[in-house]
């Protein structure tokens, strides 16, 4: 995978993570009212990563979503989850945060956590270039990340033709 294949990956997780922490914030608000504020966080958490999952395999790494998949999911939530919650409780109960716009703050440190650990499981081979690159060090200069990527994307590509034929 090039640099730029690189950038356009990271930009459409942002541009998806945008819309997912849109979706979870509306549907917070619209709880909010109706609910405690952490069962209401909670929920609205529940129903974007469902979609989030969705815009993710399909939009940002073009990957097949399987089952499997889905049900890996949430262990990239897992750690969103936890830097979020305690993140909104530390900015509503030590900082004196609205409750209304702690979660928005709380989910954008979580963003690069759940960046690299979605990345890991929707797209196959990830964590094998990512540890290729790695161990090249700091003599492979520039091209590391170049064949990390390369390797990358011939294991997402090899995989998500091997899925569809299932």
């Amino acid at each position: 995978m090039s640099r730029k294949e690189q950038l356009g990956q990271v930009f459409r997780f942002a541009l998806v993570g945008g819309v997912n922490t849109g979706t979870f914030f509306g549907i917070y608000l619209l709880l909010h009212p109706w609910m405690p504020y952490f069962a209401a966080y909670s929920l609205a958490f529940v129903l974007a990563m469902v979609g989030s999952f969705f815009m993710n395999t399909y939009f940002t790494y073009r990957t097949r979503p399987t089952w499997k998949k889905f049900l890996l999911f949430p262990l990239t939530n897992i750690t969103n989850f936890v830097i979020q919650s305690v993140g909104l409780y530390a900015l509503v109960t030590w900082a004196g945060m609205d409750t209304r716009i702690a979660p928005l703050v709380a989910a954008v440190v979580a963003i690069p956590f759940t960046f690299l650990i979605s990345r890991k499981i929707l797209v196959p081979g990830a964590a094998r270039a990512a540890a290729a690159s790695t161990e090249a060090g700091p003599v492979a200069g520039p091209s590391a990340g170049s064949s990390a990527g390369s390797s990358t994307g011939s294991s997402a590509g090899s995989s998500t033709g091997s899925s569809s034929r299932v």
